[in-house]
């Protein structure tokens, strides 16, 4: 199964919520109980598994944290000359 987890590049909500989803189910954890772990309620890992962009950003980090998961940022080269040439 652990090939189906889409590690890597994330764009949208829904990639983030897929990822949790499949770690989850690959740690053997009902929502119930993977929310208890991570310190959330059993509606917040639903929102979040189905992609709700609007969560809140510092229970998204509790929950990869929880999960295992590393959240890392790199910027994009071109994105980097735009923003920061003078």
């Amino acid at each position: 199964m652990e090939e189906n987890i889409p590690y890597g590049k994330i764009a949208t909500p829904e990639e983030l919520g897929t990822l949790v989803r499949e770690t989850r189910r690959r740690l053997g954890f009902k929502q119930v109980t993977a929310a208890g772990l991570c310190g959330v309620g059993v509606r917040f890992l639903s929102e979040l598994e189905r992609g709700k962009p609007t969560v809140e950003l510092g229970k998204v980090l509790r929950v990869l944290s929880r999960l295992g998961l590393d959240l890392h940022v790199t910027p994009r080269a071109s994105s980097l000359r735009r923003c920061c040439s003078s």
